[in-house]
């Protein structure tokens, strides 16, 4: 334990450059639910999904990355390979707003301070904070109770390219699993709705965003060395 808690301290504090280079841009894409309701396919987008993101790359294989998300989340019965499901007969819909901080790890060098096109495969994580609404079924009728916010840790895997001096498009995929079990409503969090809980209530929500990423790079083009 202690040797990797000393491998993250010293790929987080050694002096990489005299400046970092900075991205803006934008995600576009789509979302699909991994619940109690609706199909099981954790890669299966079926609803829209935008957002903003933010990066600072610290070095040629690690930054820093920042985002805000909003998507529509749903899910219905018919569409899932579960019998079960297709009798109950189930169909919801909600929307999330995530906001999300971590890093992103490059398994190639991709030093922007190159000309040319050159390509990576990058995994990132960290963790997201949440907005939706608090749902529960009454009589196979959807209603809203609240709405409130809960965290999420993210997992992405994609490849990015660099295909301008000054832009950099990616593919990604991302799972979040959360701490919550109401986004179907399956597991409502007010206790007096506690007799319309259903489905297995031992496991949480996953959504999944899934798209591509467009981002404008700006700032002092780094030399990644020493001084």
């Amino acid at each position: 334990m202690k040797k990797v808690y000393y491998i993250i301290t010293l790929l987080l504090t050694v002096p990489f450059a005299h400046a970092q280079i900075h991205e803006l841009g934008i995600f576009a894409g789509g979302s699909n639910f991994v619940g109690d309701v609706g199909r099981t396919n954790y890669i299966h987008p079926n609803e829209p999904a935008f957002g903003i993101l933010y990066k600072w790359n610290k070095s040629p294989r690690f930054a820093w990355r920042f985002s805000a998300t909003r998507a529509k989340i749903s899910g219905d019965d018919s569409d899932s390979d579960i019998s079960g499901r297709v009798e109950r007969d189930l169909a919801f819909e909600n929307t999330i707003t995530e906001f999300s901080a971590g890093f992103e790890f490059n398994f190639f060098d991709f030093d922007q301070h190159e000309s040319g096109f050159f390509m990576s495969p990058y995994l990132s994580s960290g963790i997201n904070y949440f907005l939706y609404d608090n749902l529960y079924v009454m009589n196979k009728q959807y209603k809203t109770d609240d709405n409130s916010g809960s965290f999420a840790l993210p997992i992405i895997a994609g490849i990015k390219m660099k295909i301008s001096p000054n832009l950099i498009l990616g593919l990604e995929s991302g799972a979040r699993y959360t701490f919550a079990d109401d986004i179907d409503g399956s597991l409502p969090k007010n206790n007096s709705l506690e007799p319309y809980k259903f489905g297995n209530i031992n496991s949480k929500d996953w959504y999944i965003f899934t798209g591509a990423t467009l981002t404008y790079t700006f700032g002092q083009k780094p030399c990644y060395c020493r001084e």
